[in-house]
């Protein structure tokens, strides 16, 4: 199979979908992988690197397209791309792309979709705990006064309050996000609709983090004493549901932090829209807002290792067998499977548009 991996086009986005050493893995599995020139410099992997790992360099990402069987991507085709679809490794639940992936019959695999059987999203999670992680460091630092903050230090000192930091869904972005705030000394509140998923949290940290069921009543309380809120909600392949409510605003601490991690699918803010990383924060009612859509591009080099560290084992499978004959072979390559022949396989995606119909992608091939 031709294997392709072009440069990032999106905002500040500095991760690329394939390394050199999975060039390597390509190559010796009998693949052929072509590869943007400059597609790896962001992340630190010199053209270099590729040839030397066996790929061929191309000046120009259009030649890319049009020679693979495969493109792998980390984030999804913007619009100037969508004419040059081939396959594609990323969809989010966002109508124009939908329908334009839909009108190309393209066959694109989402990494947010795919599913292990043990119900684990393994080509998600390295994001998410980086994203995770992440969304503690960025709302430590605007909440400085110098970025329209309140002017609190997580930790405090001795003989001043800790902040409070407020974290909405249990997941591995919310586990993550409760690591590091707590390991800065924060006072941590989490909630979760789950009381299984609760219990867990509370051994694993000791019972040092306030557990709560996540309904309305507990979220508007929690967040109104709060310096700093981490929306880390998902749900795979369909829109976030809106948790963090606009009417909370005001009556929240002028130059208390919002971090919403889950702004790709939607955000799971009312008061959310996406920002990019040279203009990250908006301010609303006094809480600062920070919604930049693709977090883990800003430690590119970190980000890039461990994402093609979980994709690759997917990629070469479908690359050695055939998309199709993966699918069949696979429930887990199934469940990734977003569109097919103008199709939608993905119920989350389906459900998320009132008119677009949901089709099992194993009736298709």
């Amino acid at each position: 199979m031709k294997i392709g991996c072009v440069k990032e086009i999106k905002n500040n986005e500095y991760r690329v979908g394939l390394t050199p050493d999975n060039v390597k893995s390509y190559v010796a599995a009998g693949h052929h992988v072509y590869i943007e020139m400059g597609a790896g410099v962001g992340s630190g992997f010199g053209d270099d690197e590729y040839v030397a790992a066996g790929a061929s360099l191309l000046e120009d990402p259009k030649e890319v397209w049009a020679l693979v069987d495969m493109m792998v991507k980390v984030k999804e085709p913007l619009e100037e791309e969508w004419p040059l679809f081939h396959d594609g490794l990323h969809l989010a639940a966002d109508r124009p792309q939908m329908d334009a992936l839909l009108a190309g019959t393209v066959k694109a695999v989402a990494y947010e979709t795919l599913q292990e059987t043990d119900g684990s999203l393994p080509l998600l999670a390295p994001m998410s705990q980086i994203a995770g992680r992440l969304a503690v460091q960025e709302g430590a630092k605007y909440l400085e006064k110098t970025y329209g903050g309140e002017g609190v230090l997580l930790a405090g000192v001795p003989g001043t309050p800790k902040a409070n930091v407020v974290v909405l869904g249990g997941g591995t972005v919310g586990y993550n996000a409760c690591k590091i705030a707590y390991g800065m000394g924060a006072n941590v509140t989490v909630l979760d609709i789950s009381l299984k998923r609760l219990e867990d949290l509370d051994i694993m940290f000791n019972g040092r983090v306030q557990t709560l069921v996540s309904h309305d009543s507990n979220v508007e309380r929690a967040v109104i004493d709060a310096d700093l809120v981490i929306g880390s909600v998902l749900v795979p392949g369909g829109s976030t549901p809106k948790l963090f409510k606009r009417a909370y605003l005001p009556e929240m601490r002028n130059g208390a932090v919002f971090v919403d991690v889950a702004i790709d699918q939607g955000g799971c803010g009312e008061s959310s829209h996406v920002t990019t990383h040279d203009d990250p924060v908006f301010i609303e009612d006094g809480v600062v807002h920070y919604c930049v859509g693709n977090m883990p591009g800003a430690v590119p080099r970190t980000s890039t290792i461990a994402l093609t560290n979980a994709t690759l084992r997917y990629g070469l499978e479908i690359a050695n067998k055939g998309l199709e004959a993966a699918i069949a072979d696979s429930d887990v390559i199934a469940s990734g499977v977003n569109t097919y022949d103008g199709k939608v396989c993905c119920k989350n995606l389906a459900d998320s548009f009132d008119d677009v119909e949901y089709v099992d992608v194993k009736t298709l091939i």
